[in-house]
């Protein structure tokens, strides 16, 4: 049996360090806040429950805090990360601080919500800390992408974590929360402090936990579905016969179709499911304007 090298984590030392050699000044264009506490990215990964046969998908790994911590399991892993520097410098850094998993780390420079695919093997899971300013559309693109995606944890800013895990009938809940819904069941893990970053955010940090499910089974796209969504919660306040008469050509016309899906047409966005929006969708198709 041959002996293993213990996997070592990052601390604030070693994030500054590596900072100050790469001459790197975090920026908040890029939601640049890097973990710094070696318990919070082992927390965050014993709550994805990703274990040694998972390939994770990393987003925006930064320095490698939370990527030793996944390498840490036994996953591979496959990180996007989109700045040149922070890309050159991440496989050097898990060849000296987890050197027997170095062999099973891919990394790809690119911009994670204009990825086409994913070279290596279909990742299994998405582990990451997300930047504040594109969290969603990032995730929601990747889990369209990527079917082969079962689970996940996001670690986004916690107001977004609570829209996205939020349920019909919220003050929260909307498009976020609807269109995750689409691909998974989605909830609340947790919640990270400000103090485990470096620099600090000036917001707190939540956990959300996703696991895939089939999407609803329907004649129409996706793409038409969300656009009933984003219709839905363009004018929160409206009630559905209204906000739906661009798509449907009339008042009289989304009345019909709501009717017709079974949905009161003075309810509101917030209070349907995914599967309301998928049968009123089939319902705008089929009723004439």
């Amino acid at each position: 049996m041959t002996d293993r090298t213990p996997t070592r984590m990052l601390g604030p030392a070693e994030v500054r360090a590596l900072a100050a050699e790469l001459d790197l000044r975090p920026t908040k264009q890029r939601g640049q806040n890097f973990v710094i506490d070696a318990n919070t990215v082992r927390r965050i990964v014993r709550e994805s429950g990703v274990g040694a046969d998972d390939v994770v998908l990393e987003v925006g790994p930064g320095l490698g805090s939370l990527t030793l911590a996944i390498l840490e399991t036994g996953a591979e892993v496959t990180a996007i990360e989109l700045d040149e520097a922070l890309a050159q410098r991440l496989p050097r850094t898990i060849a000296e601080y987890a050197p027997d998993h170095a062999d099973t780390f891919r990394l790809i420079r690119a911009d994670a919500l204009k990825v086409e695919s994913v070279p290596g093997p279909p990742p299994t899971a998405l582990v990451a800390n997300l930047p504040y300013n594109v969290s969603v559309p990032v995730l929601l693109h990747l889990m369209s992408l990527l079917p082969s995606l079962r689970h996940g944890l996001v670690m986004v800013q916690a107001e977004v974590a609570d829209r996205l895990a939020a349920k019909p009938g919220s003050k929260i809940y909307g498009v976020p929360s609807v269109k995750a819904a689409w691909y998974a069941d989605v909830r609340r893990a947790g919640t990270i402090g400000r103090n485990v970053f470096w620099p600090a955010p000036n917001v707190d940090s939540g956990l959300v936990y996703w696991r895939h499910r089939e999407p609803p089974s329907t004649v129409v796209s996706r793409e038409d579905v969300f656009a009933v969504v984003d219709a839905a919660f363009a004018q929160r306040r409206k009630v559905l016969r209204g906000v739906l008469k661009p798509l449907a050509g009339s008042a009289g016309a989304a009345e019909k179709a709501l009717v017709a899906a079974g949905i009161d047409p003075l309810a509101r966005g917030e209070s349907l499911t995914i599967t309301d929006f998928v049968r009123i969708t089939e319902s705008l198709q089929k009723v004439p304007s």
